[in-house]
């Protein structure tokens, strides 16, 4: 019980070291509108993915998943028309963050692709359905990849968010490592890449 009790200060100091590897929010300019300087300090925090076409042409891949009803599909299922792929799990907070927006990029585009988000969750519908019931999503259903498959073989190193672009024929466009904006106009230039 001792040891425990002296261990408690030092992980409370490892805990609040962490912090310290932040840089400082700089207190902004006594200016006309502090609303548009937070704004745009908001705007600068906000992580941007990562956007790789080296991979451009290269066939999606095989992998088996779980469709919503829990069938065994793969991307060929979706053949003949684009597919944007976008594999987040629960527990990863930039793809929590960035989900609204693909559901809002969904809706825009339901007569151009398919939008498939794919959990990369360990224990799959288990965990994810509960969670995704609660969303409130209209379009985006909750694919799951239990094996992880596609994060530790497209790249990041298992990072998520991951988002592939593949067009109709199955043939990779790029490839976004990390958090996007998809209803933003950044976004809808890459899906303009489409044609």
């Amino acid at each position: 019980m001792r040891l425990v009790m002296a261990l408690l200060p030092l992980s409370a100091l490892s805990v609040a070291a962490c912090d310290r590897q932040s840089a400082p929010t700089p207190q902004p300019a006594a200016s006309q509108s502090t609303a548009a300087s937070n704004a745009t300090a908001a705007a600068e925090a906000e992580p941007k993915g990562e956007i790789d076409r080296s991979q451009k042409g290269k066939a999606w891949p095989a992998f088996k998943f779980n469709a919503p009803n829990g069938d065994a599909i793969s991307l060929a299922d979706f053949k003949g028309r684009p597919v944007l792929m976008n594999l987040w799990a629960t527990w990863c907070a930039p793809c929590i963050r960035e989900l609204p927006s693909l559901e809002k990029l969904a809706v825009r585009e339901a007569n151009r692709l398919h939008v498939i988000a794919i959990s990369q969750d360990m224990e799959g519908a288990k965990i994810v359905g509960p969670w995704w019931d609660k969303q409130g999503f209209k379009l985006l259903q909750p694919y799951t990849d239990a094996k992880a498959d596609f994060s530790f073989n497209l790249g990041g190193g298992g990072a998520l968010p991951v988002t592939v672009l593949y067009d109709a024929q199955g043939k990779e466009v790029w490839r976004v490592i990390g958090p996007m904006d998809w209803a933003g106009p950044e976004a809808a230039k890459l899906i303009a890449e489409l044609g």
